[in-house]
């Protein structure tokens, strides 16, 4: 028998729970929500409503405070930092920006729908400027992907937001990689979440 997943809200608390105990300095990292006028600002910036997995996360959580150096906290999503609206913005616009000279220069092909797309929003980012975003396209509503900029493909690591808050949760507590990236969690200091590659010999 199937193990029921929590809603996804319950998910976050979870993990927020968690970081509180083990990982303080990424919990206080944590901003509040955002209110209903901010989300509608951001559908209003992108042109679409959000899927329902980004308005119940905003609602929660607009974000962390951004990290100025790597040894600071908040990047505990397998080292990226959750964006506020400002970030989701901003970081969508140079999506948009990328699908435009592509189409302009005749790369679309190369493009479009592989490393950036007009319907993928973003969620959270590192200090590469790398991605995990929300598809909203029609036949990938609600995947989470990654874009590794300078990688020929975007990579599907989730089909939905509550299965990868399911195995953050069950990674950080247990220590173990989580399924979709071979990335292992660890405690910096008795503070922050890491996140580190484990090679194919480990």
């Amino acid at each position: 028998m199937a193990t029921e997943i929590p809603g996804l809200a319950q998910l976050w608390h979870n993990l927020a729970t968690w970081l509180a105990e083990h990982a303080p300095g990424d919990y206080e990292s944590l901003l509040p929500g955002a209110s209903e006028g901010e989300i509608k600002r951001l559908e209003d910036g992108l042109g679409f409503s959000v899927h329902e997995d980004v308005r119940t996360t905003l609602r929660l959580h607009n974000g962390v405070t951004m990290r100025r150096a790597s040894t600071e906290p908040g990047a505990f999503v397998l080292g990226y930092s959750l964006l506020d609206v400002n970030g989701i913005l901003g970081a969508y616009r140079d999506l948009v920006s990328m699908v435009e000279d592509a189409r302009e220069e005749g790369e679309e092909e190369l493009v479009v729908g592989r490393i950036a797309d007009s319907r993928w929003v973003p969620l959270a980012q590192n200090m590469s400027g790398d991605l995990l975003f929300v598809d909203h396209r029609y036949h990938y509503a609600g995947e989470i992907g990654e874009i590794s900029f300078g990688d020929p493909e975007y990579r599907m690591l989730w089909p939905r937001m509550d299965l990868m808050m399911a195995d953050l949760c069950n990674s950080v507590k247990a220590r173990i990689p989580v399924t979709a990236v071979p990335r292992v969690p660890s405690l910096h200091e008795g503070r922050m979440l890491e996140w580190h590659v484990r090679s194919a010999q480990e």
